[in-house]
């Protein structure tokens, strides 16, 4: 079933949107319950720090995601992903920070998501008002957990648990910025002790050039893009 949407709080959803209800054989009301932690860094990223991250096998993918910047909308995180779904997370809180000795240091949380599928009926250059674009180009690794440890794995086998690694250049507003994410999906009790022994993994070696994460630069995509400089204008346009 189809249903053309207009509204979403205080703004408006992109123009020529249309929503595919979920199948009652494929659900979508329950969610994924995810743990992250995420760094975003102003510049371009460096060969080095890419050739830090390519020691384990990574999926590479590039997409343009566009999240809804109301004001209103805090503890939420929606978005466009890629022009074919609609993701919604809300946030549940933080357990804590996550931290690799002399490495990284990173405040971890905790999210409810879902996804719902979508149709654009038109490729339509503008941004509507309260809509920030974000295109990224990522580098995603996969870990597994065999026989206590956590190990990375080839790209695209098995879909739960899943614990991921993500290095991705960041384009909005014609910056360039690249990130670093940890995120954990899976039983609720693993979810925790496993994003930190991926991390730890991830880390073992210390990035190049002297850089080590800090909470400073750790936030999710939603929260920067509300602080980002000229976001008022962006949510208000």
């Amino acid at each position: 079933m189809r249903r053309q949407c207009t509204e979403l709080a205080a703004g408006q959803w992109p123009e020529h949107v249309t929503m595919v209800a979920g199948q009652p054989e494929n659900p979508v009301t329950e969610g994924v319950r995810s743990l992250e932690v995420r760094w975003i860094f102003a510049g371009q990223l460096e060969a080095a720090v890419a050739g830090w991250f390519g020691r384990f096998p990574a999926r590479m993918e590039s997409r343009e995601d566009s999240y809804f910047l109301d004001p209103n909308l805090r503890g939420l995180s929606v978005k466009i992903r890629g022009g074919r779904a609609l993701e919604v997370k809300a946030y549940r809180g933080s357990p804590g920070i996550l931290e690799v000795a002399e490495r990284a240091r990173g405040r971890m949380e905790s999210w409810h998501k879902w996804s719902f599928p979508f149709d654009p009926l038109s490729q339509d250059n503008g941004n509507p008002a309260g809509w920030s674009p974000l295109s990224k180009r990522r580098r995603i690794s996969r870990f597994s957990l065999a026989s206590g440890r956590i190990l990375a794995r080839a790209p695209g086998l098995g879909k739960e648990p899943q614990y991921e690694a993500e290095l991705t250049e960041v384009r909005t507003h014609g910056e360039a910025w690249w990130t670093l994410g940890f995120e954990a999906t899976g039983p609720a009790d693993l979810l925790r002790s496993e994003l930190e022994a991926t991390a730890a993994l991830v880390f073992a070696e210390a990035m190049p050039g002297g850089v080590e994460p800090g909470p400073d630069d750790s936030r999710s995509y939603a929260e920067w893009l509300r602080r980002r400089p000229g976001a008022e204008n962006d949510a208000g346009a």
